[in-house]
């Protein structure tokens, strides 16, 4: 009876599975497209995407969008889908930026710009009055990491938004309303398990002086 062999190898590990999207409407609805498997990359699901699209389905077309925190790109993706004219996705995992890099070349978008950088590294570094202000942002921040109040605060100091530009907010429901900037005014909300999702406006009334 032959003897038993044994292998030296240690037993492989398994590559961590890949996540996949799915574009909800617009010209590339129903494309599905791959997101890195990364620890707390969690892309906002179909439901509230949809949501959020209703919302704010007037005020897309040709905007200049900002997805901040970008991850695997689900909310700037849609943008562009529904004719957004650019957005520009600031994230800063390596992995998660080169496959939205691919998703974009797939789609052939020539309007997108991705930039490889921790968020608020990003907003401190704009320069004042560089470029017009974005007219739609998503602010989508990783949960526990309490980033959002001080991205609010840059993004009106840095002079980063149109003069009446919406601002989505996705967030731990436990946190309740997040101290934003005077001149936002919410226009909806809603919770979804211990996630809220809200959509403010920047009242141009109130302009701050960024000195």
């Amino acid at each position: 009876m032959p003897k038993p062999t044994h292998s030296n190898r240690s037993p492989r590990i398994p590559e961590p599975i890949s996540g996949e999207l799915r574009i909800i409407a617009g010209s590339w609805r129903g494309r599905k497209l791959k997101f890195p498997a990364l620890t707390g990359l969690r892309p906002t699901p179909n439901r509230v995407r949809e949501t959020l699209f209703n919302w704010v389905q007037a005020s897309v077309q040709g905007a200049r969008c900002l997805d901040l925190f970008a991850g695997s790109g689900a909310l700037g993706l849609e943008a562009l889908s529904r004719g957004a004219g650019s957005v520009t996705f600031i994230d800063n995992a390596t992995q998660a930026v080169r496959q939205l890099r691919d998703n974009l070349q797939l789609l052939k978008a020539d309007n997108a710009d991705v930039q490889t950088a921790a968020a608020m590294d990003w907003l401190q570094r704009h320069e004042l009055g560089a470029a017009p202000g974005y007219d739609l942002v998503f602010l989508d921040p990783p949960f526990n990491c309490d980033l959002l109040p001080q991205a609010c605060e840059l993004l009106e100091s840095r002079n980063l938004l149109a003069s009446q530009a919406l601002i989505y907010i996705e967030s731990e429901s436990a946190l309740g309303t997040p101290l934003l900037p005077d001149n936002w005014r919410q226009l909806r909300s809603k919770t979804a398990g211990k996630v809220s999702y809200s959509l403010y406006i920047r009242d141009p009334g109130t302009d701050t002086d960024p000195g």
